[in-house]
């Protein structure tokens, strides 16, 4: 029965040790928690310098990209007496499918509602131009093309192109 002082000894060393230990823990718990939050705000902050201006830039390129099809812009652009409603109608939609493409990787940078505007405006002014050649005969003409367009565009009571580029800027907005 020797070894029972013994063993009550090394049981209350070692309870005051495991106690020192839980105490001392959480006397440097707040430090590292600290620590570490500041950490993470250092990183947050390095991240946001480093992808602030990726955003900026994407932001730019969907601001132009719904400038650009505009219907009222891109006709001023595929402008040609030449051509027939058939013609001007598949360059439209083979400017607007180009366009889409060159920026569907901004979507990485913009929101998800910014991203959403794009295609909704590209989705409406596909339509808006199948829409109008499907009114005309099979004989009009790129100009008679282009003045159904922006005649179907004109009885809209709020234009969708600038309703899209305000939702963008007040998207972006939220960023600062």
């Amino acid at each position: 029965m020797v070894l029972y002082p013994y063993l009550l000894d090394i049981i209350k060393y070692t309870v005051a040790g495991l106690g020192v230990v839980w105490i001392a823990f959480y006397l440097v718990k707040p430090y590292l928690d600290r620590s570490e939050s500041i950490q993470l705000v250092e990183l947050k902050k390095t991240i946001s310098n480093q992808t602030l201006p990726l955003q900026l830039q994407a932001y730019e390129r969907v601001v132009l990209f719904i400038e650009r099809i505009n219907p009222a812009n891109m006709l001023l652009r595929l402008n040609d007496p030449a051509y027939s409603a058939a013609e001007l109608h598949m360059l439209i939609v083979a400017e607007l499918r180009n366009e889409y493409q060159h920026n569907v990787t901004q979507q990485i940078y913009v929101s998800s509602n910014a991203w959403a505007v794009v295609k909704r405006l590209k989705d409406d002014t596909l339509g808006i131009v199948n829409n109008a050649v499907k009114a005309l005969p099979a004989a009009a003409t790129g100009l008679e093309l282009s003045k159904t367009i922006l005649a179907h565009l004109s009885h809209l009571e709020d234009n969708p192109y600038d309703i899209g580029l305000n939702l963008v800027r007040r998207d972006l907005q939220e960023l600062f």
